[in-house]
């Protein structure tokens, strides 16, 4: 089949016309302020950040242009598939680094890349896939499909704690089941999934390794080295915040990890109570926006499920690690979104803004293109007619040819 160009020229003069400039906007300052402390902490881990906003924004960029509507049918299970490979991979030949062995040593590089960071993106468009293709009745959806669909999430998350990283696999197993209720599963599936969690914690906790047993010994009881000491950050930042020389629990490498973990508290002593209060009305009002679209979205299932799950990571991973810093969740390795010192957490958040930015902007396109084709066919044609789209839109379609009376 020859390259229709003048269809591909229409495709990428779409974007502009429809484009989701605010998602952009909201994002940029939690980007301008993440970049001054990391600065300040260490300049070197400034240039790599910067390294890793330009990858960031080429990966964005790539993810906004390629129509993920029309290659989700095989994009999605293909992608799920080749990262529970990757991270079955870990648990053979992966590299250790402070106990754990979560990561995979790119060879001859020394690169190594994260496979749980990756398996978000995978959950979430499959997710989005099955639900497109078989969307909630209007009480929602039952034990069976829910738990079908479960199986989507449950299989990485077991993955995942193996290595062991609790906290990533946690926060993929809130996402995952905060789309499923966003997208509409029956009160009753809930009722059930809360008694038997309940039930089942004192034999939950029981399979805890030691390290995570202490961390939630310690949140109970005495906080931690590290807890205790972002405290005093924050608490000597007050309400107006110090001067970077004055910054003593920072600058004086009091605070561990302060350019990741723990940079919120460096945000604390740094631009006090007011600054930490602007820095969490950002992420929610960037919450508040596409829990905004998914609503104004609701019929479209694949804006839907992927608007919900970034919306869900976001609000997990800020809670998380706020809690976590002032002390009231135990200490886990959760950055901030966006905003700790880090390359592939910004890069899936790209990528993840992207594939959304591009399902918004092109909503309209392929059916607008497919039905004007159907007009052009004859009635014998309709049945092949576009086959990556689900088949309620594919009857859609068929429908419209027979009005036409072809």
């Amino acid at each position: 089949m020859d390259l229709d160009w003048k269809e591909v020229s229409d495709y990428f003069k779409t974007l502009p016309k429809n484009f989701d400039y605010l998602l952009i906007i909201q994002i940029i300052p939690l980007l301008i302020i993440s970049s001054i402390l990391i600065k300040e902490i260490n300049p070197d881990l400034f240039a790599k950040q910067m390294v890793y906003y330009t990858v960031g924004a080429i990966a964005f960029l790539v993810a906004v242009f390629i129509p993920w509507e029309k290659i989700l049918w095989w994009f999605a299970p293909l992608s799920y598939v080749v990262n529970l490979v990757l991270l079955l991979a870990v648990d053979v030949a992966g590299k250790r680094i402070l106990g754990a062995r979560r990561w995979l040593e790119i060879p001859g590089l020394h690169v190594t890349v994260q496979p749980s960071e990756f398996i978000k993106i995978s959950v979430i468009l499959m997710l989005a896939y099955l639900i497109y293709r078989n969307p909630p009745p209007k009480e929602g959806y039952g034990f069976k499909t829910f738990l079908k669909l479960s199986v989507i999430i449950l299989i990485p998350f077991l993955l995942i704690a193996k290595e062991p990283d609790l906290g990533t696999a946690m926060v993929l197993m809130l996402t995952g089941l905060g789309i499923l209720f966003l997208v509409g599963v029956r009160w009753r599936v809930w009722i059930t999934l809360a008694l038997l969690t309940a039930f089942s914690a004192p034999v939950l906790y029981n399979h805890l390794h030691d390290y995570q047993k202490k961390r939630i010994s310690d949140f109970l009881g005495k906080p931690s080295y590290h807890v205790r000491q972002a405290l005093i950050a924050i608490g000597s930042g007050g309400l107006e915040g110090k001067a970077k020389e004055e910054a003593t629990q920072t600058q004086l490498k009091f605070l561990p990890i302060a350019s990741s973990d723990f940079i919120f508290a460096y945000l604390g002593e740094r631009f006090g109570y007011k600054g930490m209060l602007t820095v969490i009305a950002l992420y929610i009002l960037l919450i508040v926006h596409l829990l905004f679209l998914s609503r104004i979205y609701e019929q479209n299932y694949l804006i839907k499920t992927v608007a919900a799950g970034i919306a869900f990571l976001i609000f997990i991973y800020m809670d998380v690690n706020i809690y976590m810093i002032i002390g009231m969740a135990p200490v886990v390795g959760v950055p901030l979104p966006m905003f700790s010192h880090g390359g592939t957490s910004f890069i899936i958040f790209a990528v993840l803004f992207g594939i959304l930015i591009n399902l918004i902007a092109f909503r309209h396109y392929f059916q607008y293109n497919a039905d004007a084709k159907i007009t052009m066919m004859e009635k014998g044609q309709i049945k092949n007619q576009v086959p990556y789209l689900p088949r309620r839109i594919r009857e859609r379609q068929k429908q419209h040819g027979e009005k036409k009376g072809l």
